[in-house]
């Protein structure tokens, strides 16, 4: 480091200050540490750092508030967060307050001195956006302590001063509509309507008209004229579910949309400016799609300037009690019924289910409980029967990759410490004992087609004899 950079940490935990400084001393930066946010304000009025990490709830104030000191004193330090609560709606008035960068804890010192490097080599100015818009929504909905989850957060934080446009992958059910209205939420339109449509779910031939609208007698049945979603969401967010299914004509018609800022209506002459964010999403692989010539890539570009992709619920099983919990009480509420509570082993059984339908399958599992659970407390054998064909590691028709994944996923859930041994060990055994019944026992065909030699074939089965 050719220069002495010096980060101010700001923390009322000990441990946490003393971690960060030595890594941070270690990459050569000097430190200064703080425990409050006054403390920081007098320290400012003499001096100030390169880059700032701090807390966010300590003792005597808010951590954010320095943003505030710093902005009263015309001070330009790019401060970074960090908390051990961390929600959306943290995370995006967090960002909207003016951070640089936003950290959950436990964090990964490598990813702190990597966000530290760069906050230090780019100047950032800290002023508060005051046009930010409010959440005229109420809290979110999104959920999730996850690591994959907390990115999203962040992401959404990033984005709360723009009106760029956004594609959510994702697979179905994993609440990518949720984090289109988060977007919207937490953006200079939230004042705006929020219109929702999916593509896949009207048919192609009045597709254009719901999009762009249409002039009395432009076509058999348009018996008066019709406003379109682009002229419902002026001012606010359109969002456009599974754009993947969109036909080939409308995706050239929505591209010089983007690319235009106008468009006509179906049988109209007046041509029509739009003042929309488009946001979109789908559980396709565009790429594929482009490739099989069934979607523009020009249209992906203008789609994909900023990609989120929710992760499926079977990959963050640690936001699984959370959510379900959330749902639990949403269904009592709106069913007018008492709250029932997961026992441990119901929620370990859970966690230890597959979810192809996602959030949204675990919430419909959730309001089957709130009716049909007999007790406030849900046993497992109360889970639904359906669930029982999704455990990890289930149906014969699963690949055996997902099916090895799935059996990991509960042996560590078991607390076991074996599993590289057990697996390998019937791994082998299961291939040995498929080949041999394929070729009626003959050992030389079996290890020629197993690529493996007659007498390794032989010693691995004598192993296997002696370990039954």
């Amino acid at each position: 480091m050719s220069r002495t950079v010096t980060v101010w940490v700001v923390d009322d935990d000990e441990a946490i200050r003393f971690v960060l400084e030595r890594a941070l001393g270690r990459a050569g930066y000097q430190t200064k540490s703080f425990t409050n946010v006054s403390d920081v304000r007098a320290a400012l009025q003499n001096s100030h750092p390169a880059v700032i990490i701090t807390d966010i709830r300590l003792p005597d104030d808010d951590g954010l508030r320095i943003l505030e000191v710093m902005q009263d004193l015309e001070i330009d330090v790019p401060v970074i967060a960090m908390t051990a609560y961390s929600d959306l709606d943290q995370a995006v008035s967090a960002f909207q307050s003016g951070v640089f960068d936003y950290l959950s804890k436990p964090f990964d010192l490598d990813k702190v001195l990597a966000v530290v490097a760069r906050a230090s080599a780019i100047p950032v100015a800290a002023a508060v956006n005051d046009e930010a818009s409010e959440d005229t929504d109420g809290p979110s909905q999104i959920i999730g302590e996850s690591a994959a989850m907390q990115e999203v957060f962040r992401t959404i934080g990033r984005l709360s001063r723009s009106s760029i446009s956004v594609l959510l992958t994702g697979e179905t059910g994993s609440g990518k509509e949720i984090v289109a209205r988060a977007l919207h939420q937490h953006s200079p339109r939230a004042n705006g309507p929020f219109i929702a449509i999916n593509t896949a779910a009207i048919p192609i031939e009045l597709l254009e008209s719901e999009l762009f609208g249409h002039e009395k007698g432009s076509f058999t049945g348009a018996h008066a004229r019709r406003v379109g979603r682009f002229e419902e969401a002026a001012g606010g967010t359109l969002f456009l579910d599974e754009i993947g299914d969109m036909p080939l004509p409308l995706q050239t018609r929505l591209l010089r949309v983007l690319a235009e800022g106008d468009y006509y209506r179906v049988g109209g002459r007046d041509l029509l400016r739009t003042d929309v964010r488009v946001l979109t999403a789908t559980h396709q692989d565009l790429q594929k799609k482009i490739a099989e010539g069934s979607f523009r890539e020009d249209l992906f570009h203008r789609l994909n300037v900023i990609s989120i992709e929710l992760p499926p619920l079977r990959e963050r099983i640690e936001d699984i009690p959370l959510l379900a919990r959330f749902f639990l009480q949403q269904a009592a509420q709106e069913m007018d019924l008492e709250v029932k509570q997961l026992l441990p082993d119901t929620i370990k059984c859970l966690q230890q289910k597959r979810w192809p339908g996602n959030v949204r399958q675990l919430q419909n599992v959730c309001q089957q409980l709130c009716v049909m659970a007999p007790g406030e407390q849900i046993f497992p054998e109360d889970l639904p029967a359906s669930l029982r064909e999704n455990d990890f590691g289930g149906s014969n028709g699963e690949p055996w990759s997902e099916a090895l994944q799935s059996w990991t996923r509960k042996a560590l859930f078991r607390g076991q410490t074996d599993v590289m041994l057990e697996a390998r060990s019937t791994l082998e055994k299961v291939i040995l004992d498929c080949a041999l019944d394929f070729t009626d026992g003959k050992r030389v065909e079996a290890a020629r087609l197993l690529g493996l030699g007659r007498n390794t074939l032989t010693r691995k089965l004598k192993e296997f004899e002696q370990g039954s």
